[in-house]
């Protein structure tokens, strides 16, 4: 197997960097709009330690959802996915699009620390269960979140405190990374690839799990998902034609078949704590 050409995937999507800059346009657009929004909440006390919350309408009541951007742990922020928001908002679901630090400033562990507490300060000031999605890097921190045992982790929170999620073309296993070029700023330990990769933990309890490629991606790209649904007990679809970077087109559509089902799952996770519209 090439890993590079596998795992590489502005390589293998010539036209990454154009998608890229339409979503930092997009992302603008959406939050120039005027949808309701709270912008800049502080989840920690680092500079990128903030996330964007966006709330439908009737948002006391709503469902919540976290949302974690890509770019293998080393790029990008929050504000190139606002847009991701739509779909889900459409569906009546409260999203927050956190920002997090940067390898190799810091180390893929400390960034899975930042978005547990992200996770936690979201529970805090909405309530509820949450379902937390991601892309790509966010993928595999959105299945952390899945596996975290938060009454371990801070004792004052509930068990299941995020109890479905959204993974979306995540890296599960981080072994095959090594010897990439995406792996130089990581610097991946033995111990980081055994505790933070989820295809190599316990399935965890939850409500739900779906998890998403894009069926124009490279086979190692589909395989990780599939076998990381597998392992989980959760679903798994290819979206015909999606590479990479186009895989996250349905999030800006709140009438997208994938919207309509995660919007769901959100809704059943609040129909159980009586937070029903």
């Amino acid at each position: 197997m090439d890993a590079e050409r596998e795992y590489n995937n502005r390589a293998r999507v010539p036209e990454s960097a154009e998608i890229i800059a339409a979503w930092a346009r997009d992302a603008a657009a959406f939050r120039a709009i005027g949808v309701r929004a709270e912008l800049g909440l502080a989840y920690g006390a680092g500079e990128r330690e903030k996330l964007d919350l966006f709330l439908p309408p009737h948002a006391e009541a709503a469902p919540t959802a976290l949302f974690i951007h890509g770019g293998y742990w080393q790029a990008l922020d929050r504000s190139f996915v606002s847009h991701c928001a739509r779909g889900l908002v459409g569906q009546g679901v409260a999203v927050a699009v956190p920002s997090y630090d940067l390898c190799p400033a810091v180390t893929l562990g400390e960034i899975a620390e930042q978005m547990r507490r992200a996770a936690a300060f979201l529970h805090r000031r909405r309530g509820g269960r949450l379902l937390a999605a991601g892309h790509s890097a966010g993928g595999q921190l959105a299945a952390l979140l899945l596996a975290t045992d938060w009454p371990v982790w801070e004792p004052s929170l509930p068990a299941g405190m995020v109890g479905a999620a959204l993974p979306v073309s995540g890296v599960f296993e981080l072994g095959p990374l090594k010897g990439t070029s995406i792996a130089k700023a990581l610097n991946l330990t033995g111990q980081d690839i055994a505790t933070l990769s989820p295809r190599l933990l316990p399935p965890p309890a939850y409500e739900g799990l779906h998890v998403v490629v894009g069926g124009a991606e490279s086979d190692e790209f589909i395989r990780q998902s599939r076998d990381f649904a597998t392992h989980w007990g959760g679903s798994f679809e290819a979206l015909p034609g999606a590479n990479h970077f186009t895989v996250l087109d349905p999030f800006t559509d709140p009438a997208h078949p994938l919207m309509i089902h995660t919007g769901k799952m959100a809704q059943r996770l609040a129909l159980r704590l009586g937070f029903a519209q």
